[in-house]
């Protein structure tokens, strides 16, 4: 099988452990997912099959959506409920509506996030948790991301017993967003501790919550089948290019690598050959010279093997 597939990751997994299952599953090796969701988190979690895999970096390059919420009056070292309390702050009265608000509008557009000490980057090759959990400091790298909307979707809710507030929120952002973090620059715009207690991602890589495929109920038996009626064809990836179809002589030319004088004048286009993705080329200098080949896609008809 080659593809991309919708998968829905449900709380308290690992992204390598819903990988690590298709393969059970399917009997591949060949399977990589486009973004890691932290065991806590739910949602969209697009995978790659087979010659797919190649395209992961396409599915990364889409923004993705997410809804949650995010509680103020106490904050964690891993910025979410995962992590031990590190701060606390009975608060006597709720922000308003319009204060929350206003502090979430300052954190769209184009920001500067520090990612968390408990993530995945690597700082001189080791991961920042790796350095946390060691009881170590290291200096994180800043990165620049782009917040196109971060909005609360329902009134907050004030508990006057526990002095805490809770907010829901909706948040679409760009590759590479931590929305911990988000969730605790909004209390800092507040001047309270804050924590992202809950989070669902409903959208990446183009794909929606309700086109996922709940790998949970699935068996050996039944995977291949269902799979292969959710399994979207490598193009999918590059919806934003156009797509030539290719002469056999263009083909043939293609397998050996070589540059093409193509119709079009796109930076980047799809190259396809019996109506399967093989290739894709970027314009250089007036002729198009390979970036990605997909010489070995054969869609989803062929049998899942090692």
């Amino acid at each position: 099988m080659d593809g991309i597939l919708p998968v829905y990751k449900p709380a308290g997994v690992t992204s390598h452990d819903v990988v690590a299952q298709l393969r059970r599953l399917l009997h591949m090796k060949k399977i990589g997912h486009s973004g890691t969701l932290d065991p806590s988190v739910d949602g969209v979690l697009p995978i790659a099959l087979g010659a797919a895999t190649k395209a992961v970096p396409e599915l990364m390059a889409a923004g993705k959506t997410y809804t949650g919420a995010v509680t103020f009056g106490f904050a964690t070292e891993t910025e979410d409920l995962d992590g031990a309390t590190i701060a606390r702050q009975t608060l006597t009265a709720g922000f308003s509506d319009a204060q929350i608000d206003a502090a979430m509008a300052q954190l769209t557009g184009t920001i500067t996030q520090i990612p968390p000490m408990y993530s995945a980057v690597k700082v001189n090759g080791r991961k920042l948790y790796e350095y946390a959990r060691a009881g170590e400091t290291v200096e994180r790298p800043k990165r620049q991301v782009t917040v196109y909307r971060f909005a609360r979707t329902k009134p907050a809710v004030f508990d006057a017993v526990k002095g805490k507030q809770h907010i829901n929120f909706i948040a679409e952002v760009s590759k590479g967003t931590y929305i911990r973090t988000l969730a605790v620059a909004v209390g800092r715009q507040l001047q309270v501790p804050a924590v992202m207690s809950q989070l669902t991602r409903i959208a990446s890589g183009g794909f929606t919550l309700d086109q996922t495929l709940d790998l949970r109920p699935l068996t050996p038996e039944t995977a291949p089948a269902a799979v292969a009626a959710q399994l979207r064809p490598i193009e999918y990836a590059y919806a934003q290019l156009p797509l030539l179809a290719l002469t056999a002589d263009q083909y043939d030319r293609l397998q050996h690598g070589r540059f093409l004088r193509l119709d079009a004048t796109s930076p980047k286009v799809g190259l396809t050959y019996d109506g399967l993705l093989k290739a894709v080329y970027r314009r250089d200098d007036g002729l198009y010279r390979p970036d990605v080949m997909y010489l070995s896609n054969e869609g989803s008809q062929t049998h899942a093997s090692d």
